[in-house]
């Protein structure tokens, strides 16, 4: 047995063209083009990689981009003053402050500035709360791909058990209220779970986020499962000494011939989170202004 890939370059793809379009009409009908800001303190090189990817794309669907570049020095006080400059700002659908921060920053007191309205992150207090309330917000981009995919591998989740690996507030806690919302049956597991093993073998989905490298083994699979790996980690690779590679939290490639359907690292889940970024940004640019949302968008 060999499992069905799941794509999440191309579903990624799909969406933002998806995205386009409603862009277009949204222009049309109300004169209105969604503009997202991005905020970048310091110079870590794949932060930079990041931002440079959510302007590109965010250009590409035809919505604005706005970068806002910082020193590594700045202080906490004066990022908080750029954050609140944003809120106010009435052309700003989205604001988005790349992590990690500086070391000197506290990161928890940057995004509780961010007004709840334009967290395109889905990361505030406001937005968890929302979510565990099941009331209308902005949802966390990397969970909501996850459903997205598993959703499309599967279809209906109803009813599906899904074991979600990691308790972070990033992707775990959030994934778990997603695949609720979808009317599975989650449990959460993590590294000190007892029988972690046998846990994530009664697993019709598992989501991988806890951070370690090929954690989940082939063993730990129930055949047919389908497996979204959230992870990325850079290890040494074999076939090129002094050199590394990325993988999952999966055992990819004996996870494979045991699962139903997975998501390769890199092109699972990855593209899918700046896909996401940009649906919540037009999600926002709708709802600031309280116009119905397309039912395209109301769908994770």
């Amino acid at each position: 047995m060999s499992a069905n890939l799941i794509n999440g370059k191309v579903f990624a793809d799909n969406l933002r063209s998806q995205l386009s379009d409603i862009v277009i009409k949204l222009s049309e009908s109300h004169a209105v083009q969604p503009t997202l800001a991005v905020v970048l303190v310091g110079n870590d090189p794949a932060s930079k990689v990041y931002v440079k990817n959510k302007i590109k794309f965010t250009n590409e669907v035809g919505m604005k981009s706005r970068h806002i570049r910082l020193p590594e020095d700045t202080s906490e006080a004066a990022i908080i003053e750029h954050v609140k400059d944003l809120n106010k700002d009435d052309e700003i659908d989205g604001i988005l402050v790349q992590l990690p921060l500086p070391k000197h920053v506290n990161s928890d007191h940057v995004i509780a500035e961010i007004d709840p309205g334009k967290d395109v992150d889905g990361l505030t207090e406001t937005s968890a709360g929302k979510l565990v309330l099941g009331a209308k917000g902005l949802r966390p981009c990397t969970p909501t791909g996850c459903v997205m995919l598993a959703k499309d591998a599967l279809g209906d989740l109803t009813g599906k058990h899904c074991v979600i690996v990691g308790r972070s507030i990033l992707v775990g806690k959030p994934a778990a209220l997603l695949f609720l919302e979808q009317n599975c049956t989650v449990t959460i597991a993590h590294s000190r779970t007892k029988n972690l093993e046998e846990e994530c073998r009664r697993a019709d989905i598992i989501v991988a986020a806890v951070g370690r490298a090929e954690m989940v083994k082939s063993n730990w699979i129930k055949v047919g499962a389908c497996v979204i790996d959230v992870g990325i980690n850079r290890v040494a690779n074999p076939d090129k000494p002094g050199k590394t590679k990325l993988v999952g939290d999966v055992d990819f490639e004996n996870a494979k011939q045991v699962a139903g359907s997975i998501t390769p690292v890199p092109g699972g889940v990855g593209p899918m989170t700046i896909s996401c970024l940009l649906r919540n940004t037009l999600i926002a640019a709708y709802q600031r202004r309280s116009i119905d949302l397309p039912g395209a968008l109301l769908d994770v």
